[in-house]
């Protein structure tokens, strides 16, 4: 599977132990980004919500020569408890986490974000997309003795509206804030704590959003580099930011979406 996106091989990563976190299929950034770290060397054990999906993320895990799935729901403090301490039980202490969790009501990805959040679906989406990140933040950090990294996925609908992005990007624009108050508060142990936001994709999310399809095609022709966003332009930032090539990187948001997130103004010709 590691090779399916062409992942380069080496050793950046051996000797790492880490966490990651939302696979959900082939298509899954964080199964991207997994792939690139085991290419590298690195251990990795994964968290799965349910049976149904472990069942479905297990063959890929194993592909790759991994063995070790742990259950966390992340609305769950208990289960969050006994996941974290399988980890410290297992290794001791970790390297790296990867953060790619988001949730959002289908009824509220499509319209009007004033007209369509409701109260619970703002709850839920800031639990699941947000809080949960601040949680595996703290809870990562007690077992990095000697500091770390930790990343979470974003997307430019926290910076900017995007049509039925709606609580999603308010959701994002949180977890963009949390993500530089994380690294102010872990900066001091020595870990790193950055965002990677990447350009529409072709996973369960954006299949997700009302009218997500077009995103891409817009994103190719908009973008400077005239390309869809790559899972292994994805995967390669997350490696950076995770390996030793990523020192003195701390609080970042770093788009990796051939350069769409410069645009203001298409070229003539590109507007469709």
């Amino acid at each position: 599977m590691a090779d399916e996106w062409n992942m380069p091989k080496g050793d950046l990563m051996k000797g790492k132990r880490g966490v990651v976190m939302g696979v959900a299929n082939q298509n899954s950034i964080a199964w991207g980004i997994a792939s690139q770290l085991a290419a590298q060397g690195a251990e990795i054990a994964f968290t799965y919500q349910g049976e149904n999906l472990e069942r479905r993320v297990r063959p890929l895990v194993e592909s790759i020569g991994m063995d070790t799935m742990i259950s966390a729901d992340v609305t769950d403090d208990a289960s969050m408890d006994a996941a974290f301490a399988a980890i410290k039980a297992k290794w001791g202490k970790i390297d790296f986490l990867v953060h790619s969790i988001a949730f959002a009501g289908k009824d509220e990805l499509q319209g009007s974000m004033v007209a369509n959040t409701t109260r619970e679906g703002f709850r839920r989406a800031m639990d699941i997309s947000v809080y949960s990140f601040i949680d595996c933040a703290r809870r990562a950090s007690d077992i990095m003795p000697d500091g770390g990294s930790i990343i979470c996925m974003t997307y430019l609908g926290a910076e900017r509206t995007v049509p039925s992005y709606n609580v999603m990007g308010v959701a994002k624009a949180a977890l963009e804030a949390s993500t530089r108050y994380a690294a102010r508060d872990l900066g001091p142990k020595g870990i790193r704590v950055n965002a990677i936001s990447a350009g529409a994709m072709r996973t369960l999310s954006l299949a997700g959003i009302k009218g997500g399809k077009s995103l891409m095609g817009t994103g190719r022709n908009w973008s400077l580099l005239k390309e869809d966003t790559s899972m292994e332009g994805v995967a390669g930032c997350a490696l950076y930011l995770l390996s030793p090539l990523g020192r003195s990187i701390a609080g970042e948001v770093i788009h990796v979406d051939a350069g769409f997130h410069v645009v203001g103004v298409p070229d003539a010709g590109e507007e469709e």
